[in-house]
């Protein structure tokens, strides 16, 4: 009799374990995460070609590990091309469905036969993003847009050596999404993060942060020159795209660190922006509440506003014939 209670009692936490197994892949897409990989240029970036779902979105990354379906590498003819460089801020995250991301709304803004690239990843910094565009060249665009934050102005560069350490970097599919729930999000909270150093290490001391924002604001510079030196690129307008945190333009605007150095190399190198943190800073709290998702990574709301930003700037200011009419 104790034999077949236990017996009974082991089959119904097999089957248990087996509808919670199911139920976290099919409901949530554990177990199939996007995939990173260590790279010498860029620390680390997306494999290519994938396609998931995860948290009911869809991700696709393409053969060049941007968000992107598959593009080719010479642009097709009567195609423009925008290259959009960035972070998570960029890209969106697991929580954010393809269609929603700044790129594809904006995107949605523009007239026939224009692509919009997207090549980002979580916590990519400055000197990540210039990376990306030695390994892989500018895809013959006609405009280059840097979105930059206000915490990569003093962000040290990101490595690799979180790929395949950090669960928020696996470099292969972990073997179950019960296991997956575990390493990424449960022990993560209660050990992990002790235990496995970040992407990148915040500059903490003002003179580290002074360091790092003279680093990335030379490799930035030096960027510029040589894109506007080199013979397929030097004449690609460059955009940037300025983006803040949450809590310096909520609940009252704060002014970031060194945004105005940064905003006076700009202008030095004679490259407009899309200024987001100003645009924000004068609207009702109420309003760009709905901009964050939290206080980094913005909402649905938050790209279709940034995308509305850029259209400005392309369409109206610039008076190009790029958007729809």
């Amino acid at each position: 009799m104790k034999l077949k209670s236990f017996a009974i009692a082991l089959l119904g936490l097999g089957l248990s374990i087996v509808v919670l197994e199911l139920g976290l892949r099919l409901i949530f897409g554990f177990g199939n995460p996007p995939l990173s990989q260590a790279d010498d240029k860029t620390g680390y970036r997306f494999q290519p070609n994938q396609k998931l779902f995860r948290f009911g979105k869809y991700i696709e990354i393409n053969q060049y590990s941007q968000r992107n379906p598959p593009i080719s590498a010479l642009k097709p003819p009567n195609t423009r091309r925008i290259l959009m460089i960035g972070d998570s801020v960029l890209n969106g995250g697991v929580q954010t469905d393809q269609a929603d991301t700044v790129t594809e709304r904006f995107r949605d803004r523009l007239g026939e036969s224009i692509e919009v690239l997207n090549a980002s990843a979580g916590s990519w910094g400055i000197e990540n993003r210039i990376g990306y565009l030695r390994e892989f060249g500018a895809f013959q665009s006609d405009v280059i847009i840097f979105q930059i934050g206000s915490s990569d102005l003093i962000q040290r560069t990101s490595t690799g050596n979180v790929v395949g350490r950090d669960p928020s970097f696996p470099n292969q599919r972990p073997w179950s999404a019960i296991g997956e729930l575990w390493s990424r999000y449960l022990s993560r909270r209660l050990v992990r993060r002790a235990l496995i150093p970040p992407a990148y290490a915040e500059a903490r001391s003002p003179e580290d942060k002074a360091a790092w924002f003279a680093r990335n604001r030379q490799s930035f510079s030096n960027e510029v020159r040589s894109l506007r030196t080199t013979p397929e690129t030097k004449n690609i307008p460059i955009i940037v795209l300025y983006t803040p945190y949450q809590n310096e333009v909520l609940p009252t605007p704060q002014p970031p660190l060194y945004k105005a150095e940064f905003f006076a190399l700009l202008k030095q190198l004679k490259i407009p922006v899309v200024d987001v943190h100003q645009a924000w800073s004068s609207i009702p709290v109420e309003q760009k509440s709905e901009y964050f998702a939290d206080e980094i990574h913005l909402s649905e709301t938050g790209n279709q506003a940034v995308a509305d930003l850029l259209v400005q700037q392309l369409c109206i200011q610039a008076k190009s014939t790029w958007c729809k009419p």
